[in-house]
């Protein structure tokens, strides 16, 4: 039984559905629809219940997903510690945003838990570059934001946030119980640099070209706010500075929390950090 049909068959399962599946694998479906009738023959039994809305697990594939996860996580904990033996293994994980999200903490722990000998390196990167070094081949693995370019990138979303308009406390608008983008039209803005991601500027902005403050970090959104009261967007649920506000936004789409990767990695200790990533995040 290979390991590259336990991979398939964990994406499927998971997925509940082989086209998705097939975009997380980041491989057309035909060729993974008979990757799957493989691993079905091979074991005797149909591991799916098909229909046109997606795929539910049969009680034999029930069985083979706990069994399957074991497997490849035991796998990759055999090629990591192989690794650490000799002396390379390390992993270089990106983030962005806010280090007080609970989630990242507790995929630290759960990580560590599960790879003890692995090296974890950490870079920190402003909002310049949503990739978080990834293009740039300095880190294996980053936890950002979307949206952004992912051409040559996997991206699996981990969950989305509501957002809302980062206000001064005597803002006029800051009572609102929520806004729309129509409200913030004529407001100064805090905006990313030149020849930043179209799409993550474009999101930021609420989708409009914006005139404002140029920021690079969290600080300097929240000052370009409390200095200029320029208006930002910022994720709801997390703490908000002494003298602003977040008030949420009614017509902006959540923002999503991602990890992303290189297409075609095959470190074990990246996989590993994706679904230990997934897992924290469900």
């Amino acid at each position: 039984m290979e390991l590259r049909l336990l991979r398939y068959f964990v994406a499927v399962a998971e997925e509940r559905h082989f086209g998705r599946a097939a975009a997380r694998l980041r491989m057309s479906q035909p060729p993974l629809s008979r990757a799957i009738q493989r691993l079905e023959a091979e074991i005797g039994a149909p591991l799916f219940a098909r229909s046109p809305s997606g795929v539910t697990l049969t009680g034999v594939g029930a069985v083979l997903l706990d069994e399957a996860r074991a497997l490849l996580e035991h796998a990759d904990q055999v090629r990591s510690r192989v690794a650490a033996a000799a002396g390379t293994a390390q992993l270089t994980v990106g983030i962005l945003g806010d280090g007080t999200d609970p989630d990242v903490t507790t995929l630290a722990a759960a990580y560590r838990r599960r790879h003890p000998e692995v090296d974890i390196r950490i870079r920190d990167t402003d909002f310049t570059d949503p990739t978080c070094g990834l293009r740039a081949g300095l880190v294996d693995v980053a936890l950002t934001r979307a949206p952004f370019d992912e051409t040559a990138l996997s991206v699996q979303t981990l969950r989305a946030d509501p957002v809302g308009a980062l206000l001064r406390a005597d803002d006029p608008l800051a009572g609102r119980a929520h806004l729309t983008l129509a409200d913030l039209a004529d407001r100064r803005w805090f905006r990313f640099p030149d020849g930043t991601d179209p799409l993550w500027q474009r999101y930021w902005h609420g989708g409009a070209a914006r005139g404002g403050p140029i920021v690079r970090v969290v600080q300097e959104c929240v000052q370009a706010v409390l200095w200029n009261a320029t208006v930002g967007i910022t994720p709801l649920g997390h703490p908000v500075p002494d003298g602003l506000v977040a008030v949420p936004l009614a017509d902006m789409a959540p923002s999503r929390v991602v990890v992303v990767w290189n297409l075609g990695d095959t470190n074990p200790l990246t996989r590993s950090f994706v679904r230990i990533a997934r897992d924290t995040y469900r």
